[in-house]
């Protein structure tokens, strides 16, 4: 199935308002709820949905532009892939970019995320996705497109899921290396 186009409301609700103004230093997220109609217009949405072959079965994929809003304040704030699923349900601020205010279910899984943010990666969207966002900026003049260059090229997270997916593997494979030994030598582990 190709993934559906994304339509988040254009008006801000009176919530979204009363956010927007408490956001203080993290403008982005202002910038973004603001500008996400004109960043990922029909033909930009369009082009992320060409990442996805079309199939018949499974579930519609969660629409590219949702999780490219979600990859691009990954890569603003640095944070883990399991970081950006806590935030979709805890932090107001990536709710509103992510119109899933007060939402207690994550939008999409970590799973998603990384499947997505390979694909913008293997086909090079993943420039694509910057130059774009830096392009609305410049346009608007609602976020200054230098200094939002330097966060999102010199961010480590393109490519970031594969090491901590490994360091996550190794982790837990330790963890039950150790448990057995320990089983076999008859004692148990503290936790950890």
């Amino acid at each position: 199935m190709q993934p559906l186009l994304w339509h988040p409301p254009l008006e801000q609700s009176r919530t979204e308002q009363t956010i927007m103004k408490r956001i203080k230093r993290a403008k982005l997220f202002v910038f973004l709820r603001e500008h996400r109609h004109e960043l990922f217009n029909q033909a930009f949405q369009e082009e992320l949905s060409g990442l996805y072959r079309e199939s018949k079965r499974g579930q519609p994929p969660i629409p590219p532009a949702q999780l490219a809003l979600a990859t691009i304040l990954q890569a603003y704030t640095g944070v883990s892939d399991d970081e950006v699923i806590e935030a979709t349900t805890m932090d107001r601020r990536w709710q509103l970019v992510l119109d899933c205010l007060d939402a207690e279910e994550p939008p999409f899984s970590k799973g998603t995320l990384i499947g997505f943010r390979n694909r913008l990666i293997e086909s090079q969207m993943d420039r694509r996705l910057i130059e774009r966002t830096i392009e609305v900026a410049k346009e608007t003049g609602a976020f200054g497109a230098g200094p939002l260059r330097a966060a999102l090229d010199s961010s480590p997270l393109w490519g970031a899921a594969r090491v901590e997916d490994t360091y996550n593997l190794l982790g837990h494979a330790l963890r039950k290396a150790l448990s057995v030994i320990a089983r076999q030598q008859g004692r148990g582990l503290t936790g950890m």
